[in-house]
């Protein structure tokens, strides 16, 4: 049987630069060889593209792009060609490829650029296509279409940064301290600052500011956060329900990758009638943001039961000890199970 040409791409030019790294080595080496022949394509910290022949310690350790073979490449925007074009020093190489993965986290990976990209190549690929990653990517219209979709979401304003912040702080009055203050088009908590207090608003709206243009604020919601795994176009399957336990603080960048004072719960610590329906509200949301392939959805559970909804994440977190695998692997799915599946669906659109 041919192997399928799979290009993975990682890297990026985006403050998640590692966790991509991280991600596409298990990736990669998850990989069933005896189906696809893998293709590396790296981008790097500046966003220059390469195909990359070594193996994944390179990409461990991130000398992947110091590689003397790295060959600056580009994918062909005729969409008839599915090629990844590689220039050498006298003529350029073209590698026909089947399926594109990317591996790839936050700013210019998980927001549509790159799938837009491809679609525009007209090469298949696997997860959410451009306008469902830049929905998802984007908090406040995400909100706005959970709200429409008839799910609960903090009551929060949105800023732009051509507003003078007193202005801004203004149309804080009618929200209730904590409030969290976030770019609204960053991932992996980036630029979220908690502030307790007015007086701490000002350099958190500062702080959002530095990575993105419009931020939004949003009061903090009592409770823990819960997370659903979703994997399928149009029948879904989705994993166990996984639970944040917090000891302190929120669950931010550096708590995210160390845990240093949080849980991961899979199962989640709930009774199986909340679980299902935060199941049901997941589901409600991936539908309704027009997601496909795969996402993790993010929501808060309160003391009362009532799910509020955090966010999606279109290229969730994919190492084999990542909560999305996780929570898939407890309802008996294998990591390389995962993949082949998201692969086959991307064939299949």
């Amino acid at each position: 049987m041919l192997k399928k040409k799979i290009a993975v791409i990682f890297g990026g030019c985006s403050p998640e630069y590692e966790v991509s790294l991280n991600s596409a080595v298990s990736v990669v080496e998850n990989l069933n060889r005896d189906l696809y022949e893998v293709v590396l394509v790296g981008i790097t910290r500046e966003g220059n593209w390469f195909r990359y022949f070594g193996g994944t310690e390179g990409i461990k350790n991130d000398t992947w792009h110091l590689d003397k073979d790295c060959r600056p490449a580009v994918f062909s925007p005729d969409r008839n060609s599915s090629a990844l074009i590689e220039f050498c020093e006298d003529r350029f190489v073209t590698t026909q490829i089947d399926v594109v993965f990317p591996v790839l986290h936050g700013k210019n990976g998980e927001d549509g650029t790159v799938q837009g990209l491809l679609e525009l190549a007209g090469i298949p690929f696997v997860g959410c296509d451009t306008l469902s990653s830049s929905l998802c990517m984007d908090k406040d219209i995400a909100h706005k279409i959970a709200q429409i979709a008839g799910v609960r979401v903090p009551p929060s304003i949105t800023a732009m940064k051509y507003a003078g912040i007193e202005e801004i702080i203004k149309k804080t009055e009618t929200l209730r301290y904590p409030l969290f203050v976030k770019p609204a088009r960053a991932g992996s908590s980036f630029g979220i600052t908690r502030a307790g207090r007015q007086e701490e608003l000002y350099e958190a709206v500062r702080e959002a500011f530095k990575h993105d243009s419009k931020i939004v604020i949003e009061e903090g919601i009592e409770g823990f956060e819960v997370g659903c795994a979703i994997l399928g176009n149009d029948e879904l399957i989705i994993g166990e329900v996984d639970e944040i336990e917090l000891q302190q603080g929120f669950f931010d960048y550096n708590e995210k990758y160390t845990l240093a004072s949080s849980k991961i719960h899979m199962p989640a610590r709930i009774d199986l009638r909340t679980a299902e329906r935060i199941r049901e509200t997941a589901l409600k949301l991936y539908k309704a943001l027009c997601c496909r392939g795969f996402a993790r959805v993010d929501m808060f559970l309160t003391p009362a039961g009532n799910i509020v909804f955090n966010e999606i994440n279109t290229i969730p977190g994919f190492t084999a000890h990542s909560r999305y695998p996780k929570m898939l692997g407890g309802i008996g799915m294998s990591f390389g199970e995962i993949l082949e599946r998201l692969i086959s669906l991307a064939q299949k659109d």
